[in-house]
């Protein structure tokens, strides 16, 4: 059903409103809101976010933020504290100051004459995780949320650990927070810029640390994690993923756990809002969302409640591609719930192959450079982040290939496999693929997972293996769906090395396979096609572009010693917004390498540099990092510098070791 018809209203664009925090701290806001909302009050929308409204998200936020106001709502962005134009320091992802500020920020709105009383909170990303846990804290105006490619579970699910695996993107994400939260306030708004700049830089901390000092699902990761009650959260929740993202399976838990109203989509996207994302097809986001609003902040009838209760787009099976513009598939829906109810179709894996009653005799140990076309961990900067052909890694792992298929099968859900098997060291990872081979030999990765052996039984409590014991495993793998067609087969790929996607084992391991199975959550096909509104947006931001941007992705092997690198590069561009001035632009690097026969060559190498440019001030900031193991200590390193023109006004340098943890 669609939206009421409400008439455009006049807006204005308030670029710098301070936010009073309970400890003083100045938090600054940018107000998009109807210019006769003081007359007729309107109800509030806050994001929350520490990745800069002055020049970090301000394209999304053109696209977005103006519609709404347009439509009767005030559009809230806010500079967390320690980043953008706000005040005070950044500790962490997430702390309960973080959240105490959202919350504070919120009585705020609902005090304010121009609004109703009535909030919502909307976020991608960081800003779709602190919406669930402030949703979870109950600040009585907030009435409803929307969260966008978000976790429940910041351990099991979020880019630090998956399985109890170390994701390398533990230390590639807080490369790019050690780079984003070390830039500057912008100069033209604020006077004592330089001081908050140079107290923010002598205070950053540096992530990794911090979040490898806790291998284990531990109370820091507990807290913000609102699968611990589920039961918490009353705000009305709309969750939004998609299946080029790293986070799959948030909203059909969501959808299946929460008491709350709650409704998921999710489509063929990487990390980016529905109405601009990529692959295409887009949907027309923004009308489904007013209609959430509308109806949970205004009380009108726009027929949410009626709607299904998830919608999900079932991919047509292709051929591998590194980056993809369009999937092919449609919409499908589910009335009630979300995936579990959903029939299972089990295949034994043997000698034999994939469905095929037999003995299994097998042993596994892979090059440590098997996970080569895995992909980017979450693909965000557009570049050929997309897992490619499978059959480099399968060429490295366990295979067991089903029979051609005699019908279409509709994968939707999360398939479980379980396995029998004993390791030849007391540490040992695992990562299953869940592929789809075409006739030609082509191989498409559908879903996977992975697993660290030692948290078999608990991620609290990981206990080492007994080298030679047969153990009985079970892991998930990521939801999906995902069409395979009549004729083609399903393969599944079994390996003990997952590089660079997850850190390896301090040993090269072997394992011996000797029984398991994968049930495949198949959905009946059916003529239930859901069909959203186009995309729409407000007008896009006028800017100039001073340098495009570019990315790129390559192995290199070096065939002397046999290091294999792969070496991400990414050029963001340099831009002027046209509608304040402000130059900004950055690039990033990556390099992580190892040797197929060693695993404690692994090696993580990021470096960053940002700048802005307003006026004749030029500001620029340079950071790297890098990271390293032997069999009991991880090693860390990083740098800082700050440039003011060409004058060095501050460095800092950072060297940790760390015990492993069964890791």
């Amino acid at each position: 059903m669609a939206a009421p018809v409400n008439k455009l209203r006049n807006t204005e664009d308030l670029p710098d409103v301070g936010i009073e925090m309970p400890d003083g701290c100045r938090l600054s806001a940018r107000v998009w809101r109807p210019t006769d909302a003081v007359e007729n009050p309107v109800p509030a929308i806050l994001e929350f976010l520490p990745y800069r409204k002055r020049d970090g998200t301000t394209a999304r936020d053109a696209l977005t933020h103006p519609w709404f106001a347009e439509r009767g709502y005030a559009c809230i962005r806010v500079d967390m504290r320690g980043n953008g134009d706000s005040e005070g320091l950044m500790e962490d992802e997430y702390t309960q100051q973080e959240l105490n500020d959202a919350v504070a920020t919120i009585q705020w709105l609902a005090a304010q004459p121009w609004c109703t009383g009535h909030v919502g909170m909307m976020g991608i990303s960081w800003g779709g995780f602190n919406a669930l846990q402030v949703a979870a804290m109950r600040p009585e105006p907030l009435k409803a949320i929307i969260t966008l490619c978000s976790t429940t579970d910041r351990y099991a699910d979020d880019i630090h650990y998956k399985g109890g695996c170390l994701l390398n993107e533990n230390l590639g994400w807080g490369a790019t927070m050690w780079s984003y939260s070390s830039r500057p306030p912008d100069p033209d708004l604020r006077p004592n810029w330089r001081a908050l700049w140079l107290d923010r830089l002598e205070h950053e901390p540096f992530l990794p640390s911090v979040w490898l000092r806790h291998q284990r699902r531990d109370a820091y990761w507990r807290h913000g994690s609102v699968c611990e009650d589920f039961g918490a959260i009353q705000a009305a929740t709309l969750a939004v993923g998609g299946w080029g993202d790293a986070y799959k399976n948030t909203v059909p838990l969501l959808v299946e756990k929460l008491d709350a109203p709650v409704k998921g989509i999710v489509g063929p996207w990487v990390h980016k809002y529905p109405h601009f994302a990529v692959p295409e097809p887009r949907i027309g986001f923004l009308q489904e969302a007013l209609r959430w609003w509308d109806h949970w902040l205004k009380g009108l009838d726009t027929g949410v409640e009626n709607d299904p209760d998830y919608r999900a787009y079932l991919m047509d099976g292709v051929r591998p591609q590194r980056w993809y513009n369009e999937r092919a598939g449609r919409w499908i829906t589910e009335q009630n719930g979300a995936t579990s109810h959903l029939p299972g179709l089990t295949l034994q894996l043997s000698d034999v192959g994939l469905g095929q009653d037999g003995p299994l005799d097998v042993k596994i140990s892979s090059p440590q450079t098997c996970g080569i076309e895995s992909g980017e961990y979450c693909a965000i900067w557009l570049g050929p982040d997309m897992p490619g052909d499978q059959r480099t890694d399968d060429a490295l792992s366990a295979c067991f290939d089903g029979a051609p298929l005699t019908k279409d099968l509709d994968i939707v859900g999360a398939p479980r496999v379980r396995l029998r098997l004993s390791s030849d060291r007391p540490q040992a990872q695992i990562a299953v693929r869940l592929n789809h081979l075409h006739p030609d030999g082509a191989s498409t990765r559908i879903t996977y997972g992975v697993l660290n052996m030692t948290h078999r039984d608990s991620h609290a409590e990981p206990e080492p293996l007994t080298p030679g014991k047969v153990y009985d495993i079970s892991l998930e793998l990521d939801h999906i769906a995902y069409r395979v067609p009549k004729g083609h087969r399903l393969r599944i790929a079994i390996s003990t090395a997952y590089w660079p996607l997850i850190w390896p084992s301090p040993e090269k391991t072997e394992l011996h396979l000797t029984g398991g199975d994968v049930t495949v959550p198949q959905r009946p096909a059916g003529d239930d096609s859901y069909v959203f509104a186009p995309p729409s947006s407000a007008a896009p931001l006028e800017q100039t572009i001073l340098r495009a941007s570019q990315n790129s992705r390559r192995v290199e092997v070096d065939m002397n010693s046999g290091q294999t690198h792969l070496i991400i590069e990414d050029d963001f561009g340099l831009v002027q917004n046209e509608d304040h001035g402000l130059i900004h632009g950055g690039t990033a690097h990556e390099r992580w390498e190892i040797h197929p026969d060693d695993p404690l060559s692994a090696r993580g190498i990021c470096s960053w540099t940002q700048e802005i440019r307003r006026n004749d001030i030029h500001l620029r900031t340079e950071t790297s990092c890098e990271m390293w193991a032997d069999k009991t200590t991880f090693y860390l390193k990083a740098m800082m510098k700050a440039y003011d023109g060409e004058n060095l006004v501050s460095t800092k340098e950072q060297e940790d070791s760390i015990p492993r943890d069964l890791i």
